[in-house]
């Protein structure tokens, strides 16, 4: 069942990228007393991903960031290496977003975002998504109808329905 609106994020364990190496981070303790916007998307180094989702979360960091939003995290069901790669890519961790892999799918199945598309090699990929999360629970949730869309879940989107 897909997470709506006023649920309890579950806990999960993705895996960040650091300079020591991958190191596993709790949803639990990561949204724990604190407001974050959370962006799920189907895939590192993608076309939609790479040209529109993650550069709208960039572009409206300071916007978040004056709404009293602790952090900004994207995830995806990749490993942390190519997270790692891929926010350095984009700039996004120079622009202060955290990159959080998904690589076995456990959160984002959690959450019920799963999808696949076998013919572009997609398998149990996340759906494209933006949320709030305040102290562990869903504030705000966008979700788009179609994962090559990009616009209820873009950075603007999202502020649009805080």
């Amino acid at each position: 069942m897909t997470i709506s609106t006023g649920d309890h994020l579950p806990d999960a364990t993705l895996v960040a990228m650091t300079d020591s190496g991958p190191a596993p981070v709790s949803m639990k303790d990561k949204t724990a007393g604190r407001k974050v916007v959370i962006f799920g998307l189907p895939g590192a180094f993608t076309g939609t991903c790479s040209t529109a989702h993650v550069p709208s979360f960039i572009r409206t960091k300071d916007q978040f960031d004056a709404k009293g939003v602790d952090e900004i995290i994207c995830v995806s069901v990749n490993d942390p290496f190519v997270m790692g790669a891929w926010s350095e890519t984009t700039g996004a961790g120079a622009a202060g977003l955290t990159f959080l892999g998904d690589p076995s799918s456990e959160f984002t199945k959690a959450i019920g975002m799963e999808f696949s598309a076998p013919p572009a090699g997609l398998i149990d990929r996340s759906k494209r998504y933006a949320m709030l999360v305040e102290d562990g629970v869903v504030s705000v949730l966008n979700l788009e109808d179609n994962p090559g869309a990009c616009e209820i879940s873009a950075g603007e989107g999202l502020l649009d329905s805080m």
